[in-house]
């Protein structure tokens, strides 16, 4: 029995392009590789729409107050850290400005991860959401103007699930993250999606 070949449109690179030219709301890079056997799938085109983080979250109600429990569900930090974080400049600072005797110890032990502790931008796409976006040891996932990292909802939104998606917040705090973090965004599956529907409609009507 012989194999119809694997046809490969072609590799598109997240170089040049931020994935905000997808409709996500990040910094990042991606590489997407579509393949038919014996057709072509063509690659998606960029929306062009860039979008920021005051898009994505800037209407959001309180944390705490919204009734939302993947928005409520707050966090528990030391005092030393807490007084960190609230010395962070607002939109976009980083704990670089603080030289480094106002850092943690561990943070002044290292070269590197200068990220860590830092806030989004209003005004700029956001980083890229991991399963780690609810901690602010584990990237620049710290609200831009309030003194506390991002929550589940506003990391899904950054990854644009919908506003009413649910998550099972029975599981915890930290499987919410990583089941967000770990996802493709949905924006980008969907054209990616729409791609694949339209190659196996012409192979269908051929």
């Amino acid at each position: 029995m012989s194999l119809e070949p694997v046809l490969i449109a072609g590799v598109w690179r997240q170089a040049r392009n931020p994935l905000g030219a997808f409709s996500v709301p990040q910094r990042r890079r991606r590489l997407i590789l579509m393949a038919g056997r014996g057709f072509r799938i063509h690659l998606p085109q960029a929306t062009g729409e860039s979008l920021s983080v005051r898009m994505a979250i800037g209407d959001l109600p309180v944390a705490g107050q919204s009734g939302d429990p993947a928005h409520d569900h707050g966090e528990s930090r030391s005092p030393k850290v807490r007084k960190l974080i609230r010395c962070i400049p607002r939109d976009g600072g980083s704990r670089m400005a603080l030289g480094e005797a106002n850092q943690l110890e561990c943070h002044r032990r290292v070269d590197g991860f200068k990220d860590v502790f830092g806030r989004m931008a209003w005004d700029d796409p956001a980083p890229t959401i991991t399963s780690g976006s609810v901690n602010p040891s584990k990237g620049r996932f710290l609200h831009p103007t309030e003194d506390r990292s991002i929550t589940l909802r506003e990391a899904a939104l950054l990854q644009t699930f919908p506003a009413t998606y649910k998550l099972a917040m029975n599981r915890g705090k930290h499987p919410n993250a990583r089941f967000v973090g770990e996802a493709i965004p949905p924006a980008l599956a969907r054209i990616q999606g729409m791609k694949i529907k339209e190659a196996l409609r012409r192979r269908l009507v051929v």
